[in-house]
């Protein structure tokens, strides 16, 4: 009984890891076409639209005069300001580096519960932490720009601030999953990222396409009704049913799946320093997440 219990968040939440490694590939189709506005508006707005065909499962929805402020300050931190500093993002970085830093967001989840939820951390975490980052650092340091990345550095401190966004966004989802379900917060998430980008687009100086080239058209259709969608409304469900940081911890394969997917839809290619900061990065993350040996009980 207890795995068929787990077995459904389990594989929505691989799912949702496998469809926001695909977003990487999708985003750096679509930005190749659209400014980085144009891009996420486009996500929002479509998003918006295909939730609204499913109002009637909002009706008689409550919400708590209280939570007001946990519902808007977790859709700033994403999609808003996620998105904003992914899509600036991967206009300077490849997928696969980008892919590679998102490894580091169970770290920042468990930074921000010390901090936060005042929750103690081990010194394998806090080794764990200063490893990916000195991974992170040298993973952008150690670039060199290529058509695919011809700004890593700036590409890659982007990332790492969407990282950020992402886990005020996992702290406050975390405590809301329990009030409300995972398709009203994917919902609220997708009108309130359609309201913060639309003035951008409308003034952000050539923001607002004049083209629409295919490709790059049908990437946001794809990041829009699958990932927008699908991603996070999986995700959501299993953030609902398991806790935050083993949730988080699931990240630890987007890097994997968009490298190969990188590898295979965009020819993205690592040096030999990046393979060894990659290492870092994820050997750092994998340290976070060891559980504890338990102690042997000593009996007289």
């Amino acid at each position: 009984m207890g795995t068929k219990h787990h077995l459904l968040p389990t594989l929505s939440l691989l799912g949702a890891m496998i469809l926001w490694a695909s977003s990487f590939i999708a985003m750096k189709i679509a930005v190749s076409g659209f400014s980085p506005i144009a891009v996420v508006f486009g996500r929002m707005i479509i998003a918006s639209l295909l939730f609204l065909v499913l109002w009637k499962n909002f009706r008689g929805l409550s919400v708590r005069r209280q939570d007001w402020k946990q519902l808007i300050f977790m859709a700033l931190c994403e999609p808003c300001l996620y998105f904003v500093f992914e899509a600036y993002a991967l206009k300077y970085t490849s997928a696969t580096q980008a892919g590679m830093i998102v490894a580091t967001l169970p770290v920042f989840v468990a930074i921000a519960a010390f901090f936060v939820l005042k929750e103690k951390l081990a010194l394998r975490v806090w080794t764990g932490f200063f490893v990916a980052a000195f991974g992170v650092a040298m993973l952008s340091w150690g670039a060199t720009a290529t058509e695919n990345a011809p700004d890593p550095l700036l590409g890659n401190t982007l990332e790492t601030l969407a990282m950020v966004s992402a886990t005020g966004y996992m702290i406050t989802a975390k405590n809301l999953s329990n009030r409300y379900s995972p398709l009203f917060i994917t919902a609220l998430q997708a009108w309130v990222g359609a309201i913060f980008f639309l003035p951008l687009l409308a003034f952000t100086p050539g923001a607002f396409p004049t083209e629409f080239p295919t490709d790059a058209s049908i990437a946001i259709l794809y990041l829009a009704s699958v990932v927008t969608m699908g991603a996070y409304g999986m995700y959501n469900y299993g953030l609902s049913k398991v806790p935050a940081g083993q949730a988080s911890g699931f990240t630890n394969l987007i890097p994997v799946f968009t490298m190969l997917m990188g590898f295979a839809f965009l020819g993205d290619r690592l040096s030999i320093t990046q393979f060894i900061a990659s290492g870092l990065v994820l050997g750092g993350v994998i340290l976070t997440q060891i559980a504890p040996a338990k102690k042997a009980k000593v009996t007289a």
